[in-house]
This record gives structure tokens, sequence and C-alpha cells, in this order.
């Protein structure tokens, strides 16, 4: 059973990733606010592929919560409102305004086919991350009530929590028409979400390594500077988003981002001394190899990304990679932590 438990573990650690990789793909392409309602997309539980679909038609039958951006002429402008069906009916020739009501969360109007669908297959891959953790959470409970050790199910039970307090907290990026701090949590929260089912997976195999003090100090201050350079590098892409949405060419982006910018590159450098100098002895030690190796990867790979993303005018295709990659990171060091006994030599 514990490997079963170990297996659903890393289930649901790679529907994580997965999840971390859509949403930065959402980010990239602008399309956090395809979907401008939750759970459903327009009101659709398969969200529309046409305007046509999100707008009033006579004839037209309109199910209860369905949605349409309709024009409306105010203060002799026409402006556009995003209402909602107040319940099932028929549309007859005219627009009837006391079928619907003003969808007032937020006043974001826009539809686009290629956004929707983006933000909803973020969604869907959200929704199926459930499925593991669930599995996960039932097989913890079976094993914890068999042997009386409840570590398993405490730990599972805090994924679940974890993941529920994740699709809430979409809601409310959603609902305040993505608020800047916020997303920022949602990211915290895949991190927590990726050290508990580490955690679960190191304790189902549970043999640690003795390694020297000196190793074990370099990787814990290199796996703690790596959170901190995840938080400001959220912080660097809330502000890249405010930039982008003033219209300023792309390639001035970097020239325009505050002093957070310069912070989170300084520390990347102090990152790349740190992971260089745990590796060194590390590989001295003759100890995680797999981790020595990956980590070693991408932090080239971190370091080559920022270069680009600094002085080639923050290509798309960069942004996302660059993300998921610092989280693998952080994933690679907190499993290599784990691994270390606190029993030093």
């Amino acid at each position: 059973m514990e490997r079963n438990i170990r297996k659903f573990a890393w289930i649901s650690l790679v529907f994580v990733y997965l999840v971390i990789t859509a949403g930065s793909i959402v980010r990239m392409t602008g399309s956090g606010m395809g979907c401008p309602d939750w759970p459903k997309c327009f009101g659709y539980t398969i969200p529309p592929t046409d305007a046509e679909q999100v707008m009033w038609e006579e004839g037209r039958d309109f199910r209860r919560g369905q949605m349409i951006v309709h024009e409306v002429e105010y203060a002799g402008k026409m402006q556009e409102r995003l209402l909602r069906a107040r319940m099932h009916f028929t549309s007859g020739e005219r627009f009837d305004e006391q079928n619907w009501e003003v969808f007032t969360r937020h006043d974001y109007t826009t539809f686009n086919a290629t956004h929707t669908w983006i933000e909803f297959i973020n969604r869907l891959i959200g929704a199926l991350t459930g499925i593991p953790v669930l599995i996960l959470f039932v097989i913890s409970f079976i094993f914890s009530m068999r042997t009386r050790n409840w570590s398993y199910f405490l730990l599972a039970a805090a994924v679940l929590f974890m993941l529920g307090f994740e699709a809430w907290l979409g809601k409310l990026v959603v609902d305040g028409n993505l608020i800047p701090g916020s997303i920022t949590i949602h990211m915290f929260g895949s991190m927590v979400l990726v050290v508990l089912l580490l955690l679960i997976i190191r304790k189902s195999r549970g043999n640690k390594q003795a390694v020297h003090k000196r190793t074990r100090g370099l990787l814990l201050a290199t796996f703690s500077l790596t959170i901190i350079q995840i938080l400001l590098g959220t912080q660097v892409r809330e502000e890249v988003d405010v930039i982008a949405k003033s219209g300023i060419d792309r390639s001035d982006w970097i020239a325009q981002l505050p002093i957070i910018f310069e912070v989170h590159r300084s520390f990347s450098w102090v990152l790349l001394i740190l992971t260089a100098t745990w590796l060194f002895y590390a590989a001295r030690e003759k100890w995680l190899i797999r981790e020595q190796f990956l980590a070693g990867a991408l932090m080239a790979f971190q370091i080559l990304a920022g270069v680009i993303l600094t002085y080639a005018g923050m290509p798309q295709f960069l942004q996302p990679a660059h993300l998921v990659a610092g989280i693998l990171l952080f994933g690679v060091f907190w499993s290599a932590a784990l691994k270390v006994s606190t029993r030093t030599v």
C-alpha cells in the first residue's frame, strides 16, 4: 500500500507541475480572463468557440446562467455589458432587459475564443489533478486506519486542502479581474503542494544519507534563496503584466521595470554561486547524483533564459519556461534536502 501511496503522490506531483505550466501559458498569452465566470465559462460547461454564441439573437433558447456580451447606449455612447440569463427562456423579437441581469463581479466584457479555450484547458487540468489527489487521500486513510500511523493521512489531507484552496483562490482571481497580489499567493500555494507531495514520496522511501554539515548548510541556503527568487520573480511578472497593458513596446519593457527586477537579477547570480558551490562539494561526497545533474541543468537554463529575457526584448515563449524551470529547481532542491540525514558528518 505504501507503493500505491508513493505512485499516486508522483502522479499528483506531475499534475501539479502541469497546472503550473498551463497557468504560466495563461499568463504569457494574457488569457486569464478568457472565462469571466467560475467554475463555468460564459455560463457554459463546455465553453463557446464563436462570438455568436455570446451574443443575443432572436428566437434563441437561453439557459439560466448563460452569459452574453451586449451593447447598450449610455450617455450617447455604445458600451458593452456582460449579462447573465435570469432563467430559461426563448428570446423574442426584441431584447428584453427583464430576462437578464448585469454581471457585477468585474467589468471585463471581451470574448476571445483562443483565450477562452486556453483558460478552460488550464481549469480542466486543475480539475483532473483532483482525481489522483483524492485517490491518494483515500489510500492514505485506509493505510493509516490499518497501521494507526496517521502521518500519511495528515499529509494527504493537507494536499487535498491546498488543492481546494488553490481552486477557491482561482475563483477569487477571476472574480477580481486578476487581482495583483492574489496571483503571487496562487503561485505560493502551488509550491506548498510540491513540498507536501515530495514529503509523502520521501517518507514512503525512508532511506536518508549522512553528509558533511557544510554540504547540508549550502543545500539549505540554496533552497531558501530559491524560494525568495521565485517569489521575487512572480512580483516581477505582475509588474510586466501592468506594463504590457499600458501598450509599451515589448522591447522596452525591461527599462520600465521597477527596482525589484534589479534585486531579482542580482539574486540570480548569488543563487548561481551557491548552487555551483553545493554541486562541487556534493560531487566530492558522491551523493544525490540525479539531483546534482537536474539542479545543474536547470540552473544553467535559468541563467541563460534570464539573460535572453533581459537583453533580447523578453521573448514571449521564454516567460512560462523560465517560471516552470524555477519551480522544478525548487522541487529538486527540496527533494535533495529531504534525502539528507540530520545526522551530519
